[in-house]
């Protein structure tokens, strides 16, 4: 599968076509909804969360509640747009018109000035426009899709918050469908109680002093199949696909798998995962230390990933820049903003990995249809019982 995306953060909408989707998926806006919905909660979100409740239009490759195999065509409308239809309209408008809101200020920490630089744009709000988070709506509803693809054959997963600043929670002990109701009920998307209130203090007192906070986030995909992704090619590991997918997010500046880090700190005998095998359940790991990947393939353990997001950097106390017309000095524009959109990075995070794992899925078990892929599953599993 693949996608492409299009439009701006305060353009009329934002559009995705998905290409690959086999056909006789079962698919409905309110399964892509549900995760635009979940992208948009989390304490600590701006003014905008306020204004647009995002949903999809399905305009091509499903009918009747089916996919058809054709490309999929969906879009997600800007409720914000109304506001924004001189700024960001086709018709051309004159560059001194004070109707074009024209920007000329980067802000550190955004794309603004490097993509002014690289696209040759005195006006860097056509940078900021297409730089901005907004376009992960689209990349969720994409994987909104992978989604409901990998529920078919009993692939789940799930999110919550591991660090939001200083504030980490205990990890949790319990099952995915536990981790996805508690953290459901979470402000912070987090499963501990305690954490939670004092990421909650954390947020507001950073707040108060026009500050953010970043922290990290954990996705955990359960059922997943031994052998997706490959070792005989470097671009084809799943583990690299993956890491690759969540740098990608917005403000994401690291990744990590199982143990991670921390495995840098230990012996070898204190990171690696012993192979066991029972009659029953055939070949499995004692421990999950690796996250679910050896050599670049699932193991048929739970895959556990982690990433990083640095603090938003759209500050209400700006730091210094410099305009690019004046050469001067000057404090850095500010757009409105998020104090901390972490428990939100969880959810498109989720989603990212999820749409990785599927598009593995299809190259392992591809078919044209829902029912050519699970009788290749099938296949799949009886030779891996008998091994």
């Amino acid at each position: 599968m693949r996608y492409l995306t299009a439009g701006e953060t305060h353009g009329p909408q934002l559009t995705a076509i998905i290409e690959g989707v086999p056909s006789n998926l079962p698919l409905l806006p309110d399964s892509i909804n549900v995760q635009l919905a979940r992208r948009q909660k989390g304490y600590g979100r701006g003014l905008r969360m306020q204004i647009e409740k995002d949903t999809a239009n399905l305009v091509g490759g499903v009918r009747h509640g089916m996919t058809t195999g054709a490309p999929i065509a969906l879009v997600v409308e800007n409720k914000d747009w109304t506001h924004w239809t001189k700024v960001m309209g086709v018709e051309p408008v004159d560059e001194d018109n004070e109707g074009r809101r024209r920007i000329h200020r980067p802000r550190p920490g955004h794309a603004d000035l490097n993509g002014g630089l690289k696209y040759n744009q005195r006006d860097l709000r056509n940078i900021l426009e297409r730089s901005s988070a907004r376009e992960t709506t689209a990349r969720v509803a994409c994987g909104a899709v992978a989604r409901q693809l990998l529920a078919q054959f009993g692939i789940k997963t799930a999110c919550h918050v591991v660090r939001i600043g200083d504030v980490v929670a205990e990890r949790p002990q319990m099952t995915i469908d536990e981790l996805n109701e508690v953290t459901e009920a979470s402000q912070v998307r987090v499963a501990d109680k305690e954490a939670e209130a004092k990421m909650i203090a954390a947020i507001d007192a950073a707040k108060a002093e026009g500050n953010t906070l970043g922290g990290v986030v954990e996705v955990v995909i359960e059922g997943v199949p031994v052998g997706l992704g490959s070792h005989v090619q470097w671009d084809r590991k799943l583990d690299g696909r993956i890491a690759q997918a969540v740098v990608s997010i917005n403000a994401f500046k690291g990744v990590e798998f199982g143990l991670g880090f921390e495995a840098g700190s230990l012996k070898g005998s204190e990171v690696h995962d012993p192979i066991m095998h029972e009659e029953e359940r055939g070949f499995y790991r004692a421990s999950n230390r690796a996250g679910g990947f050896e050599g670049g393939m699932t193991t048929g353990e739970p895959i556990v990933v982690r990433g990083v997001m640095k603090p938003i950097a759209t500050l209400y106390k700006p730091l210094p820049s410099v305009d690019i017309d004046t050469k001067e000095p000057f404090t850095a524009q500010v757009e409105r903003s998020d104090t901390c959109a972490v428990p939100a990075a969880g959810v498109i995070m989720e989603n990212v990995v999820a749409w990785e794992v599927a598009c593995a899925f299809l190259e392992k078990f591809g078919g044209d249809s829902i029912e050519e892929i699970r009788a290749n599953l099938e296949n799949y599993k009886k030779q891996v019982e008998q091994y």
